[in-house]
């Protein structure tokens, strides 16, 4: 991990709860900020801010129970998490800004620009679906019952099979089994925060039909990268989001799983940043 230092972090409060972030820039540029997926936190982003840095100031923030926010058993709400990335964008006094969710991270963004679009440039979003998908359902169905009975063990084969490409396993060899570690010793005695927000997701998911009128109404051009290999959420189940965001545009990022940034950086934050120089959806 690089040695990184934010030029300002701090905590927001949202229901009585702290929210931790972080911001890397003198704001004097546009800032983009990066959304975490369910098992990340400020730190997964470091070491991919040297793609970004040279030409955006950069945004991060912890989701209750990640990181240094709120970490305890209560209910967590994506609605929430939104509430606080728009205290946060304000105590920064940055009018409007780029966002960017993978996975996890691409549930807030959506629901971020349902209620906020009018402070966004451009929403980025991978990994994701916002229609009801039998298989999907089964996942988190899946992911809660390892959380339940903390089997985070077990949890860390089954989730790096199911998210990576066949092409990044057989490139980091040795260090999948240290990803798998980390993530062990790191919710071994926090599943709680798991299960809290993957009820959030679920609980997202339940409104859905109700919200999407609000989904419809997005009017932030949004890009949709897909990995072609991603079997967590499929690329065309990926590409009916299309359908509902009629201001997006889907790009299939080849020999990629389900985690594009990490598996093809270069592509990805080279896509994000040309869409973000564009704010629109021919870059």
């Amino acid at each position: 991990m690089p040695e990184v230092t934010a030029d300002r972090s701090g905590y927001v409060c949202v229901q009585n709860r702290n929210v931790y972030w972080e911001y890397f820039g003198r704001g004097d540029r546009e800032a983009i900020c990066l959304l975490n997926g369910v098992a990340m936190s400020t730190h997964s982003w470091y070491a991919f801010l040297s793609q970004l840095l040279a030409e955006y100031d950069v945004i991060l923030f912890d989701y209750w129970g990640q990181g240094n926010s709120f970490s305890e058993d209560a209910p967590y709400s994506i609605p929430s998490f939104c509430d606080a990335l728009t205290k946060i964008v304000d105590t920064l006094a940055i009018q409007r800004f780029h966002l960017m969710g993978i996975s996890y991270g691409g549930f807030v963004g959506l629901d971020y620009a349902r209620r906020y679009q009018e402070r966004l440039h451009t929403l980025t979003i991978s990994g994701i679906l916002l229609t009801h998908e039998e298989l999907f359902e089964m996942y988190e169905e899946l992911s809660l019952l390892f959380y339940r009975s903390g089997q985070m063990e077990l949890y860390a084969y089954y989730l790096y099979e199911k998210i990576f490409g066949e092409s990044f396993v057989r490139k980091i060899g040795p260090r999948l089994a240290e990803m798998r570690q980390k993530l062990i010793e790191r919710y071994q005695e926090r599943g709680h925060c798991l299960i809290q927000l993957t009820l959030a997701q679920d609980r997202l998911f339940a409104e859905l039909d109700a919200n999407l009128p609000g989904y419809r109404a997005i009017k932030t051009p949004v890009l949709i990268m897909a990995g072609a290999e991603d079997r967590t959420i499929p690329p065309g189940v990926q590409r009916k989001i299309c359908t509902i965001l009629l201001n997006s545009r889907f790009d299939l990022i080849e020999d990629s799983g389900h985690v594009v940034y990490l598996e093809k950086p270069e592509i990805f934050f080279g896509n994000l940043k040309r869409f973000a120089q564009a704010k629109s959806l021919s870059f």
